[in-house]
């Protein structure tokens, strides 16, 4: 179902956004003070408008109460950041999602109402040293908490041609496979008897321990 989302600040992280959640269809606002961002991003929105969000009358303008979720996503300047927060949340927006660049900044956008905060920064660089530190066979994976999580394994080779049943990952390896992925297909919850090949990859669900040791199966 189509949504309506607003994004302030168009740079890099508001940007990238703004058009991935344009690219799945959702009503998509972009704001920023800077006309140049505008004008850069306008074609990847449904709607791309000029204005300070530290002035309420701006947001009132643009009918902000009626979006699904706001993004505020200005990172170069913190009051900014804080005060559009802070009127979002003051003008009835249920739903507001702030980037923060620090703790601090992080605590504040908390303690002035933003349902969710969000460390880009942080969050890209624990995502890349866990994959520098995991398997090479491990593509991709979710942190679900401190020690579970979703994640993209190889088929190992020794399992070419063998059918999830035959391999009964919950009693040998103690985790979950949830999806087998090739190419661009999805299968969720798959077909235990299919057999596997050696182009899949399996997406599988447990504790970090036990991802770890099956994905340095070979």
């Amino acid at each position: 179902m189509q949504k309506q989302y607003a994004v302030i600040g168009m740079g890099r992280f508001g940007s990238s956004v703004a058009a991935a959640l344009f690219k799945e269809g959702n009503e998509v606002l972009a704001i920023d003070k800077k006309e140049e961002n505008i004008e850069d991003n306008q074609d990847s929105v449904t709607h791309a408008v000029i204005g300070d969000t530290t002035d309420v009358s701006t947001l009132k303008n643009v009918g902000i109460r009626n979006f699904d979720t706001v993004i505020v996503a200005i990172g170069d300047d913190l009051q900014a950041s804080i005060l559009s927060v802070l009127l979002l949340k003051e003008l009835g927006v249920k739903h507001v999602v702030a980037k923060a660049i620090n703790k601090s900044h992080g605590q504040v956008l908390d303690k002035v109402g933003a349902d969710r905060v969000i460390y880009p920064e942080k969050d890209m660089g624990e995502r890349l040293a866990h994959q520098l530190m995991s398997s090479p066979n491990v593509l991709n994976f979710i942190e679900l908490a401190d020690d579970y999580s979703i994640e993209e394994i190889k088929v190992p080779a020794s399992m070419n041609g063998q059918n999830l049943r035959e391999i009964n990952m919950r009693a040998n390896y103690n985790i979950t496979v949830i999806g087998i992925k090739n190419k661009n297909k999805i299968d969720i919850l798959p077909n235990p008897e299919t057999p596997l090949k050696s182009d899949d990859i399996l997406i599988v669900i447990g504790e970090n321990e036990d991802l770890q040791k099956f994905s340095h199966i070979s």
